[in-house]
């Protein structure tokens, strides 16, 4: 009896409410025996009664496996921020607020390295390397569990996630809000997700009664996975003169801000087009990404159709790890998938596409060539004056004049600190003098220690040929420049 009551032991892992129940479970478990020793129930009975109870344990486990809707519901609702195309939802992790990125492209949760000051109790297991996006060499990371991980009403306990432990992979600079991870196939596979974009909210649905409406104006493609992230069989094509419709499988990336990266592929007749020019793409886990940026002649998803997409070539060298899997042809990102409202349906492998607010927005590139980060916080002096007390105040002189007196007073504030972190080769704002590690400070005048890093990204945008006046910070000296947007292709 003891070895039996060691078996069940070993579920004592998944919360308190799940000992209570064991402890019950044991309780009546042990009734059943003695009632067998009592003659008063066959061997037959009581091996009925043992597989109930498994059957029970097992429904246990798997309830804790996965993400639940904790208030009994058939649906939650959860409002993210939209910035740079990307899904940012917050979470709490072992009671700690946090915000994370929704990426579809993820197949594992991963978190960024606390900064000082932050506070997360957290259950560390072993070592070990990833290997991401980037020419660099594999990182550094920690498997790890987390007790509770909620998405508002979603609850997963005991969720396994990877801790990079390199400060300087930090996304929270490029994007001016706090991010502290990035989680996808873990609660994508749990649920039908449906994102509306244009109203910046998620809906997640249980799979065993969500039913379909009827939907005209809607697109269903089917999804294949390969390590848990979800691919699309679509076309494009890229030039009048090659293959006018190339068939190619992309992931679905909703952690990628750009529309589409295309990987060079000669066999497919998949090259980069004439007009081009050179760009930093992004960061990866493994390094910077640089490539080249153009445009495609139509690319299509079912019954959409998009004409002259951004696209993104990737250097060969940074999507080393990617090649394992020689099918994939490169990936759709937030550009393209903020045009729809999307529903996520991996349990039945499939995608619904219907058309958002953002579908015949333009594909703008960036007119400046300046990409901007949140490098923490910079002081500014203000010269203020005020009156120097009533002693001087309301004074008369000998002719009946009143007299006031004002002293002058230094303060000292933190604003902001806006660098241009990567600037294009060639674009107006490098040829213009503007460089890397200057500090904005004002832009046509506004000052922009105040605003959000997506909205002093906005103002460096326009129509082409709008005069930018730009004033910069650089080491203690104030430098002033003047230059025209101008449309890159």
């Amino acid at each position: 009896m003891q070895n039996i009551f060691q078996k069940y032991a070993e579920y004592d892992i998944f919360s308190t409410t799940l000992k209570k129940r064991l402890y019950s479970e044991k309780r009546s478990f042990f009734r059943i025996l003695v009632c067998y020793q009592n003659s008063s129930i066959s061997l037959r009975k009581l091996k009925v009664h043992i597989f109930l109870l498994l059957l029970c344990m097992t429904g246990i486990a798997q309830a804790q496996s996965k993400f639940n809707i904790i208030n009994g519901k058939d649906k939650a609702s959860v409002r993210f921020k939209l910035i740079n195309n990307l899904i940012v939802i917050p979470v709490e992790i072992n009671g700690v607020n946090m915000s994370f990125l929704l990426d579809s492209g993820v197949n594992k949760p991963i978190m960024f390295s606390l900064n000082p000051g932050d506070s997360l109790a957290i259950e560390q297991k072993e070592r070990i390397q990833l290997r991401g996006l980037g020419s660099g060499e594999s990182i550094d990371a920690v498997k790890a569990r987390s007790d509770t991980f909620k998405i508002d009403n979603l609850l997963k306990r005991d969720l396994e996630l990877y801790i990079i432990l390199d400060q300087e992979i930090n996304m929270s600079t490029r994007l001016g809000v706090p991010i502290h991870g990035i989680i996808g196939y873990d609660v994508f596979k749990d649920f039908i997700v449906e994102i509306n974009y244009a109203t910046e909210k998620i809906k997640f649905y249980n799979p065993e009664t969500y039913e379909y409406r009827n939907c005209r104006k809607c697109t269903d493609l089917p999804l294949t996975f390969r390590n848990n992230k979800p691919y699309i069989d679509v076309t494009v094509a890229i030039e009048e003169d090659i293959e006018p419709n190339i068939p190619v499988k992309l992931l679905i990336d909703s952690g990628g801000s750009d529309a589409l990266w295309l990987f060079e592929d000669e066999e497919k007749q998949i090259s980069i087009p004439e007009k081009k020019f050179d760009d930093f793409l992004g960061r990866g886990l493994s390094g910077s990404i640089y490539g080249m940026r153009s445009r495609v002649k139509k690319f299509n998803m079912g019954q959409f159709t998009f004409e002259n997409a951004k696209v993104a070539f990737p250097d060969s060298t940074a999507i080393t790890y990617v090649k394992n899997f020689k099918e994939r042809n490169g990936s759709v990102g937030g550009e393209i998938l903020k045009r729809f409202k999307v529903i996520f349906d991996y349990g039945n492998k499939r995608i619904r596409l219907r058309k958002s607010k953002y579908f015949s927005d333009p594909f703008r590139y960036n007119m400046s060539g300046i990409e901007l980060e949140h490098n923490g916080m910079r002081v500014v002096q203000e010269i203020k004056k005020r009156s120097n007390g009533i002693t001087n105040y309301g004074r008369q002189t000998g002719n009946g004049e009143i007299n006031v007196v004002f002293e002058h007073y230094n303060t000292f504030n933190l604003v902001k600190a806006y660098e241009i972190a990567e600037i294009r080769k060639d674009s107006p704002a490098e040829l213009a003098g503007l460089k890397e590690g200057d500090v904005i400070v004002s832009i046509n005048g506004k000052t922009v220690d105040k605003m959000s890093l997506s909205r002093v990204t906005g103002l460096l945008q326009g129509r082409e040929n709008k005069k930018m006046r730009v004033k910069v910070l650089r080491g203690q000296v104030e430098l002033k420049f003047e230059f025209r947007l101008k449309e890159v292709l």
